[in-house]
């Protein structure tokens, strides 16, 4: 077998963005909820009529799917010595060092990212990868 060391780091996906989103949707619905409700009499009725209680659940139900889906999907990235991978649960995407030219790592969204220029076809095969 091999008995070199394999040095590799591993980067998370960043799920901030759907905590903070599900967080913020399920405070504006319970608040929502509250502020729609009435108090009579020490007790409190919620009015189930109202379409804007059932968007807002959607919104939550939808929010909590996603977030549980990227979870699941466990989407990471492992940069050793001689390669790159982009793997998720489902399937993994490794470059080498030894392939590459450059690396271009670009802001622009709704376009796909340059990023890695392949030398084994003749110089003229230039690839593109949105690692997700």
């Amino acid at each position: 077998m091999n008995d070199k060391a394999v040095a590799k780091k591993v980067y998370k996906y960043n799920m901030s963005f759907y905590y903070q989103s599900t967080i913020i949707y399920f405070v504006v619905f319970v608040l929502y909820i509250i502020i729609r409700g009435e108090f009579i009499e020490d007790s409190f009725t919620l009015i189930t009529k109202d379409p804007i209680i059932y968007f807002f659940a959607i919104i939550v139900f939808i929010s909590v799917l996603s977030l549980l889906y990227n979870l699941y999907k466990n989407r990471h990235m492992e940069v050793s010595d001689e390669q790159i991978s982009f793997v998720d649960r489902f399937k993994r995407k490794s470059f080498n060092y030894d392939d590459m030219i450059r690396i271009k790592i670009s802001k622009k969204r709704g376009q796909s990212v340059k990023a890695y220029k392949n030398k084994t076809k003749k110089q003229k095969a230039v690839g593109s990868y949105s690692p997700f």
